[in-house]
């Protein structure tokens, strides 16, 4: 029960909290704490239980833990990169509406952040006659914001040649609309092979069941034996490892 407990007082410490984050969602202070740390309470706990079973076990539980949390981490990811992505889209269109119904680009700017709070600091930059293209340019940086730089690039190129404005981000939102179909339909092509990882990730434990259903009692042997419990441990790193795997291809396929 002790080390039950404390396996899940170090998740619960590691997961929301692994980043302390500013007041300001902009800032960033980018201190971590290793991802490894709560390895060392688990093993004592499974100690002071009195058992060096207990500890492999809360190794192992924290383990699966730490990897199911990643995957969620980065699936929330993706999600956001997906929504900023289509927000940078939306922010073209709204920008360019602006203008035409003869609003400033600050002004238009301003409106469009009411929507989309991460172009703020774009849009203060605006009103206070600074540089926006480089707030653009540094908001870029935020996952799936990417083309925020198209973005910035048109605002640049317009202010300095003196071409409209409206025109050059209703191209670039023509382009951003484009690329996000391609994306779309490449996530479609990948989705069978992210589903049959998941699949083929999941039937070990469905042989278990089934074993445990037949009377072989294979979890005794994982949980109560020292080969059991290394063949549990290799068998879920093996199963994350390649849930990882399939997943790193798939973002290098289609850029998330």
């Amino acid at each position: 029960m002790a080390a039950v407990l404390l396996v899940a007082a170090a998740v619960g410490l590691l997961v929301p909290g692994s980043r302390r984050v500013a007041a300001d969602p902009g800032a960033r202070t980018g201190r971590r704490w290793p991802r490894w740390w709560p390895v060392l309470p688990a093993a004592a706990a499974g100690l002071v239980a009195g058992s060096p079973r207990g500890a492999a076990l809360a190794v192992v539980g924290l383990g699966v833990a730490l990897g199911a949390a990643r995957l969620v981490r980065r699936a929330r990811a993706a999600r956001a990169a997906s929504a900023n992505r289509a927000r940078a889209v939306e922010l073209c269109d709204a920008v360019q509406a602006e203008l035409a119904a003869g609003q400033t680009a600050g002004q238009a700017l301003d409106r469009a952040a009411a929507d989309w709070p991460l172009v703020g600091p774009a849009a203060r930059a605006a009103l206070a006659g600074g540089d926006v293209p480089a707030a653009l340019r540094e908001l870029a940086a935020e996952p799936g914001a990417g083309s925020l730089r198209v973005v910035a690039a048109a605002w640049q190129v317009a202010h300095r040649t003196g071409h409209g404005l409206a025109d050059a981000l209703g191209r670039v939102a023509d382009d951003l609309r484009a690329a996000e179909q391609t994306r779309r339909i490449v996530a479609g092509e990948l989705a069978s092979a992210r589903a049959t990882a998941r699949l083929l990730a999941g039937l070990p434990f469905l042989a278990l069941a089934m074993g445990a259903g037949a009377g072989a009692e294979p979890w005794a042997f994982l949980l109560g034996e020292p080969a059991g419990l290394a063949c549990l441990a290799t068998g879920l790193g093996l199963a994350y490892a390649g849930l990882a795997w399939v997943e790193a291809l798939a973002r290098g396929v289609d850029g998330g």
